[in-house]
């Protein structure tokens, strides 16, 4: 397991008192169940699938795609102890099982070729170009030759509202950070760390931006 310096790490939104937080302002402001129900749709599971959902946060991801194919062995990794703590007591709540592990993106503790696909919703944003890098490629380190890649994240502006409401997530969240995001740099992250048919699938405005879904997929062989 990744040791991880919990009094380094930085919490979703920032400080660790708003943690509590976390699932209310993510709801309220980012059109949470339309974007993450259609990255579920997007990610097309197939029953025994592994499936790792990277930076799970609280757990809402990974809940809601266990509630809908129960038959996924279903793993989820976060740096917060006490975000993956909450994560899994809604896991418990909801009456699904699912593994929570505590780790960094750029570690991965995973064997090579682990896992059929990998879900993350708006957490690249939240790194700089050389860890979201390093990320990348221990994503395509851990999935399996022909394995998928599934990312909901903030995207380039899709106008000058979009431009101007992302102004508050920049704030938050650090300006050199998200510029990769803004500037619509996933694609060109996922494709240098070797994933093929990399693209941007759909588009949604919220409060704070525009939110883009991404594919990529490891070649077979």
């Amino acid at each position: 397991m990744s040791q991880v310096d919990d009094q380094k790490y930085v919490p979703a939104l920032g400080f660790r008192w708003l943690t509590p937080a976390y699932d209310a302002v993510v709801a309220s402001t980012t059109r949470e169940r339309t974007f993450k129900s259609a990255l579920i749709e997007q990610a097309s599971f197939a029953p025994g699938q592994r499936v790792l959902d990277l930076a799970c946060g609280t757990g809402t991801l990974a809940v809601w795609t266990k509630q809908r194919y129960p038959e996924l062995d279903l793993t989820g990794i976060d740096g917060d102890r006490e975000i993956l703590s909450m994560a899994a007591r809604k896991a418990e709540q909801a009456g699904v099982a699912i593994r929570f592990d505590h780790g960094l993106s750029y570690a991965l503790p995973y064997p090579d070729a682990q896992f059929d696909r990998v879900v993350s919703s708006l957490f690249f944003h939240h790194l700089n170009w050389s860890d979201k890098m390093r990320t990348a490629a221990e994503l395509f380190r851990v999935l399996r030759p022909g394995g998928e890649l599934h990312v909901a994240d903030w995207g380039r502006a899709s106008g000058p509202l979009m431009r101007a409401a992302f102004f508050a997530i920049q704030v938050l969240d650090g300006f050199e950070n998200t510029r990769d995001n803004v500037s619509g740099r996933l694609v060109e992250l996922f494709s240098g760390a070797g994933f093929a048919a990399v693209r941007e699938q759909r588009r949604y405005a919220t409060v704070f931006g525009t939110m883009a879904l991404y594919s990529a997929e490891k070649p077979a062989v």
